[in-house]
């Protein structure tokens, strides 16, 4: 309470003391209200006279608000304090993505999950806490995506925000919800191929591109079956011209690999020129290419390719199913030359090979035929 001489006004329980104003030291009257609650007596400062427009009769007002139940200007602030203390110890979906993101500043894919929690993730869930989300708002969740987006893209959606709950759960700062997130199912073994005819076009295309590049980008997927993302991370020093190896870093299934250098991928990257970058296809000043996707289609369409093929990883699955299709490549051998995590992946490509050996056994059939009918005498069966 200040110590300066009060003055009464004419208003009950309203008085001022006369304080300085800041920055001109002129005089200012400071008024207070005092009132009863809860049997105490409460001396509370209404305002000042310039700096907030306070006059008797506003205090007056403001007491007469005070003794029929509002709180008082002391009992807001702490509330608000109390407000503040409690939403930061809440840890939400967005501040859970936000020290997700923080802690993993080198995530492959990290500009999609932000588009993707962006978009899909955060106008929903955002402001909730995990232990906040029940069944009925994921069915809802789940609905509203499925009505503009493909499965796999609701699928990698819900993925996102049960990455998101499992790092907070992880890192202690939530407890673990009771709820469930369902995954819809997918079919995404889609294994795109071409045909020789279709080959033969898409490598006239990459002959006629003037793109310095994506030809030898897309040639390169078509020789080795490595990932769009593993070309554009190639650097120099992975190439072992010597041994005879590539060098991947942090493919997809997690752990460096090393896959065989074969000879037509040698001469294609031997035939690359240098410049000042670490990056054998630099993207512009040097750095890391991310995208050329306009190249990849423009050579696509001069193929004459069908629409839904995908012009990089469609390259990869062609690497894959000619060797499949050999007969002279088992499963787990191209497992590890596509870098699959686990051989499930590579199970896509099983009934190539199988096709492969049963045209093989049809071979042995027609031969031995065929030598039985140079003696004039037909396969004998019993």
């Amino acid at each position: 309470m200040p110590k300066q001489a009060r003055v009464k006004t004419s208003y009950p329980g309203v008085f001022y003391v006369v304080g300085r104003q800041v920055g001109t030291g002129k005089p200012e009257r400071i008024y207070y209200i005092a009132y009863r609650r809860n049997g105490r007596l409460v001396e509370e400062k209404a305002g000042k006279q310039f700096q907030d427009a306070m006059t008797p009769a506003r205090a007056a007002t403001l007491r007469a608000e005070r003794i029929n139940g509002s709180p008082s200007n002391k009992a807001r602030r702490e509330t608000r304090r109390a407000k503040a203390e409690a939403e930061a110890s809440r840890w939400t979906i967005d501040r859970l993505w936000q020290e997700y993101k923080r802690q993993r500043p080198d995530l492959k894919g990290l500009v999609t999950d932000q588009n993707r929690y962006q978009n899909h993730l955060k106008p929903a869930f955002g402001d909730k806490e995990p232990a906040q989300i029940v069944p009925l708002d994921m069915d809802r969740l789940r609905l509203n995506l499925r009505k503009t987006l493909q499965p796999a893209t609701v699928r990698n959606a819900l993925e996102l925000l049960r990455r998101i709950i499992n790092f907070g759960v992880k890192k202690h700062l939530c407890p673990a919800p009771a709820l469930r997130i369902e995954m819809p199912k997918v079919n995404n073994l889609k294994t795109e191929d071409l045909t020789p005819d279709q080959l033969g076009r898409l490598l006239q295309a990459i002959d006629d591109d003037h793109h310095p590049h994506a030809g030898r980008v897309m040639r390169l997927a078509l020789f080795t079956g490595l990932r769009r993302g593993e070309i554009f991370s190639l650097r120099w020093e992975d190439l072992d011209f010597e041994r005879g190896f590539i060098q991947i870093h942090d493919p997809k299934c997690g752990q460096d690999q090393r896959i065989p250098l074969n000879k037509a991928a040698r001469d294609l990257l031997q035939s690359l020129p240098r410049i000042d970058s670490p990056y054998v296809f630099p993207g512009r000043g040097g750095g890391k290419r991310t995208c050329m996707n306009k190249q990849f289609n423009r050579m696509k369409i001069a193929a004459g390719l069908p629409e839904d093929f995908r012009a990089m990883h469609g390259l990869r699955h062609v690497y894959a199913s000619m060797l499949a299709s050999s007969g002279q490549v088992d499963l787990y051998t191209l497992q590890k030359l596509l870098t699959h995590k686990s051989a499930a992946m590579t199970q896509r490509y099983a009934h190539l090979r199988d096709q492969s050996l049963r045209d093989a056994a049809d071979l042995a059939g027609t031969m031995i035929d065929k030598a039985y009918n140079n003696t004039g005498k037909g396969i004998k069966i019993r």
